[in-house]
């Protein structure tokens, strides 16, 4: 069996913009009335106006050290796990640390990790494995998403799923808690990496030699693709990971898996045996969020008395590339 490690989440913030009904975008773009929640699942979710990534991710990082009584001063590490950026160049973390209160007074490093949908599960598996009390003491970890602006308006699967928002998480090393990091990892599965795909924008399709197009700079996925692949391989990966533990995914107390679509939360359910709310769900009221979806998702189960201290909770999910990852902690 793997060893545990004194991991415990000490506090979680948030930033949310505006919120906006799906029946105002389907309005506003021509859709049938109620499209978004038959298709999609989603009711509500948030889009930015003023904000951006550094904006939403700095106040989400105040209101956890709020929460935690602390300032940057105690944090050791500001990761940003995020699938979106304000700039190519500077990094995301150190835009979200310039634009915190206290952002200046210290030298606290900032380190991007971006896997894209998973990236705060891969930062915080990340995080859990660097703690140990000595170098690596609190580990402030950010996940701040806009989606909006690369959608294509005419893409109504996009255009309807997803919304803006930011999250934030302190992870401490603490002897005396029992609090656990149990296990974290994850698995890519190559014959997928293009089933989802902003093509224009990076050096393969600069800027430079590829005028602005909606098609070339918005977000595609082949969704019918990617469920075909996450339903052969999540039962591979489900085995690889609870193999050397003594915990399965139904003994699991909560599941709070990525908000990808109302098909894409299916395939838990459909291939498992789980209690009633076991799955945690956040689709119909934020949307997909990328990155943020899992620690926002989280953070409402953990308000609502849904997860409480000593629970196992087991945080997954899907991201482009094809991934499946997961971590699995005692909160």
């Amino acid at each position: 069996m793997k060893q545990t490690k004194p991991i415990r989440i000490i506090a979680m913030g948030k930033y949310l913009p505006k919120a906006v009904l799906s029946e105002e975008i389907e309005r506003k773009h021509g859709l049938p009335i109620g499209w978004s929640q038959k298709y999609s699942g989603v009711d509500n979710r948030h889009i930015v106006t003023n904000e951006n990534n550094g904006i939403m991710g700095a106040r989400a990082a105040e209101e956890a050290l709020s929460k935690a009584s602390m300032s940057l001063k105690d944090i050791d590490l500001l990761l940003c796990g995020s699938g979106t950026f304000d700039y190519p160049i500077p990094n995301q973390s150190s835009i979200i640390k310039a634009e915190m209160k206290d952002g200046n007074l210290y030298d606290t490093p900032a380190i991007d990790i971006d896997s894209t949908c998973l990236s705060f599960v891969s930062a915080l598996d990340f995080a859990a494995k660097i703690l140990d009390g000595v170098c690596y003491k609190n580990i402030l970890i950010v996940s701040s998403e806009v989606s909006s602006i690369g959608i294509n308006p005419s893409n109504w699967e996009t255009l309807t799923l997803f919304g803006d928002g930011a999250a934030a998480m302190i992870v401490s090393y603490d002897e005396n808690s029992a609090s656990t990091f149990i296990k974290g990892g994850q698995r890519t599965y190559s014959e997928g990496v293009y089933h989802t795909i902003i093509e224009g924008g990076g050096l393969r399709n600069h800027f430079k030699n590829n005028p602005y197009n909606v098609d070339l700079y918005s977000f595609k996925m082949n969704g019918r693709h990617l469920l075909r692949l996450a339903r052969k391989k999540l039962p591979e990966f489900m085995d690889w990971f609870f193999d050397d533990i003594p915990y399965n995914l139904e003994s699991t107390d909560a599941i709070i898996p990525h908000q990808a679509s109302k098909l894409g939360m299916s395939v838990f359910t459909s291939q498992y045996t789980l209690r009633p709310g076991q799955v945690k769900e956040t689709l119909a009221k934020y949307g997909n969020c990328i990155s943020a979806s899992i620690p926002l998702t989280f953070m409402d189960a953990v308000e609502k008395g849904e997860i409480k201290r000593g629970d196992i909770c087991f945080l997954s999910g899907t991201s482009a590339g094809f991934s499946i990852g997961g971590v699995l902690l005692k909160y």
